[in-house]
């Protein structure tokens, strides 16, 4: 269920806390922590501008290293006491966020929870780069992906398939530092080199950072960078913003991208 169908206090909102900057919160993201007793929060995955912002005055618990009953249990805890609850996700919670694995266990308490959308790190990072996700004659899909590593097998690594199929955009999130393997197994499976690549760290927030470059050197700009997380990678040629045809959705407009006449 989203939007807000219920008022502060009579459930557990799951906010998405945006990509960083305080102002691109939700409007309801930002009256649900204003009402706020207790808010748990991702940790360092969301700026603490966010919660000075709008929750001075709650109790923050982080929520990095908990297991989920004890999240669980903090945020019952609390809502039974007759506490506003708020649990604060990182950028959207529908994506990588688990946030339907503590909606549920909410359930079996009879606490009901809601989702309130965010914006999500693949949106602030195609802003910066003054780009679209999707574009008309470059990009006609967007992939949302991760790559190998702890939760994840090779078998279920589909980061080569997305790129190879040419007219996707692909957004990796939690795949900083495993950059490297990304590329190299682009270059084996016959990837062209100089396909463009874009890693924005921190996406909106005060200290963003943006790398551009190309399948063969991106590796080496990040890992002379120093980032190993917190940063989002875009693979496809939508990443430049430019070579795009002519929209048709508005028919008195012509681009001129491309074209040098």
């Amino acid at each position: 269920m989203s939007g807000v169908p219920w008022q502060q206090g009579e459930a557990i909102p799951f906010v998405g806390a945006g990509p960083g900057n305080p102002e691109l919160i939700t409007v309801a993201g930002r009256e649900a922590l204003e009402g706020a007793d207790l808010v748990v929060h991702a940790g360092s995955l969301v700026n603490s501008d966010v919660l000075e912002a709008y929750a001075p005055d709650a109790r923050w618990v982080d929520s990095a290293g908990k297991d989920l009953e004890t999240l669980v249990e903090t945020m019952a805890t609390a809502y039974e006491d007759g506490e506003a609850v708020v649990r604060l996700h990182s950028g959207d919670p529908s994506i990588f966020g688990a946030a339907l694995e503590q909606i549920d266990a909410l359930a079996e308490r009879e606490i009901p929870a809601y989702v309130i959308p965010g914006v999500t790190a693949a949106f602030a990072a195609s802003a910066t780069l003054g780009t679209q996700l999707t574009l008309s004659g470059i990009a006609n899909h967007v992939a949302i992906t991760r790559p190998r590593g702890k939760t994840l097998d090779a078998e279920q690594d589909h980061v080569t398939e997305f790129v190879g199929m040419g007219d996707v955009t692909t957004a990796v999130y939690l795949g900083t530092h495993a950059i490297e393997g990304m590329m190299d197994r682009l270059l084996e499976a016959g990837e062209d080199p100089e396909t463009p690549v874009a890693v924005v760290y921190h996406a909106s927030w005060p200290d963003e950072d943006v790398i551009k470059g190309t399948i063969s050197d991106i590796t080496a700009q990040v890992e002379a960078a120093g980032y190993q997380a917190s940063a989002l990678v875009l693979i496809g040629e939508a990443v430049t913003g430019g070579g795009y045809d002519r929209s048709h959705l508005y028919g008195g407009w012509a681009s001129d991208a491309g074209d040098d006449s």
